[in-house]
């Protein structure tokens, strides 16, 4: 490695780290209560929860958990006229997705602004391949993800481009600047948010089938790269999925930032949360997406989810990954990884050759 790359690693990472720990402080009086179990109470606390959603059909029968969402009509506002090229419109539609869990439901349906699910659409007149973008933790707000995709460069590659909220995200989430719960201190929140983060999205991409696109695909990053390795195993016919920076495992993340207890703690709570978190996992089934389909793209200086997170699932899945000499912010290297990205749309006949 040169000593420019070296430089450059180490200040992604270093930023990296700098962005954690605020984001670490202000999430700290959610996790408060999780905290200050003792490690026997954990250990007992996640084994309910594993328990809770441990049916085997949930696992060998995607759609048993993930149940798929009956047809819904959004209703759009127009955002902005793009000539001939289209136009950018806002749809929201009201989430049909209900908590797996009886002792979950209440809590998780009394936060009212996230029973409605929204999308922004950049769609040309005549509808055509179409991809579905997935941000990441904290993000969702329209002017944030209009700066971390290349949505144009996507539109004059001959794609739609769709941007879902995750739940409880920017427009679903508190104004009064609380973190989300999802993904957080409660693991029965994260399964129930990733179940509704799949039913939303399925509703969005049978949306755009209907409207007429040829193809429909995922990418995302961070927790969006998440979520599009878990559509892969559950969202039949998706033409591509591309998962960036990905956060992989729940447990793998807890570990890494130091929060799963000391010592010989550590890996048997990590092992109660992989099993706790395990029927929303990626690696609980196999991809439904060939991994000629597949890219998954890591940073080699990624302190928030470390490139480890991205070569697991490209093992799991058998695709090419692609590597990034930044980090998860200072996205180094992003250049080329589209580049990629685009080639596989190209392989697979998504976008024309020039």
């Amino acid at each position: 490695m040169s000593i420019s790359s070296r430089l450059v690693g180490k200040a992604a990472s270093a930023f990296d780290r700098a962005v954690l720990l605020a984001a670490q402080t202000h999430t700290r009086r959610a996790r408060g209560r999780t905290a200050s179990l003792s490690h026997e109470e954990r250990i007992v606390r996640l084994a309910r929860i594993r328990d809770a959603y441990g049916a085997p059909e949930l696992i060998a029968s995607p759609d048993a958990f993930f149940v798929p969402p009956p047809p819904v009509t959004p209703t759009f506002r127009r955002v902005r006229d793009l000539g001939d090229a289209g136009e950018v419109t806002d749809a929201s539609w009201a989430s049909t997705s209900v908590p797996y869990l009886d002792g979950v439901r209440a809590a998780y349906l009394a936060y009212e602004e996230n029973r409605t699910a929204h999308a922004r659409l950049h769609l040309a007149k005549v509808p055509r391949a179409a991809i579905v973008l997935i941000h990441g933790y904290l993000g969702g707000s329209w002017s944030t993800e209009g700066r971390a995709w290349p949505i144009d460069w996507m539109r004059r590659w001959g794609l739609d481009v769709a941007i879902p909220l995750l739940p409880f995200h920017a427009l679903r989430g508190a104004s009064d600047g609380r973190p989300p719960p999802f993904p957080g201190a409660d693991p029965r929140f994260t399964n129930e948010g990733f179940r509704q983060a799949v039913a939303d999205i399925r509703v969005l991409v049978a949306w755009l089938r209907a409207r007429g696109a040829p193809a429909v695909g995922v990418m995302g990053m961070s927790l969006g790269g998440y979520t599009t390795a878990l559509l892969a195993t559950i969202e039949p016919d998706l033409a591509f999925a591309v998962p960036i920076i990905p956060l992989a495992s729940i447990a793998d993340f807890a570990r890494d930032q130091g929060r799963l207890g000391t010592g010989g703690d550590v890996a048997i709570q990590h092992r109660a949360l992989e099993e706790a978190n395990w029927v929303v996992s990626p690696f609980a089934r196999p991809s439904l997406v060939p991994p000629e389909r597949m890219l998954v793209v890591g940073a080699e200086a990624d302190r928030i989810t470390p490139i480890a997170q991205a070569e697991r699932l490209a093992r799991h899945f058998g695709a090419p990954l692609h590597r990034m000499p930044g980090g998860h912010l200072l996205q180094i290297g992003r250049g080329d990884a589209f580049r990629d990205v685009r080639r596989l749309w190209q392989r697979i006949g998504i976008v024309g050759a020039s």
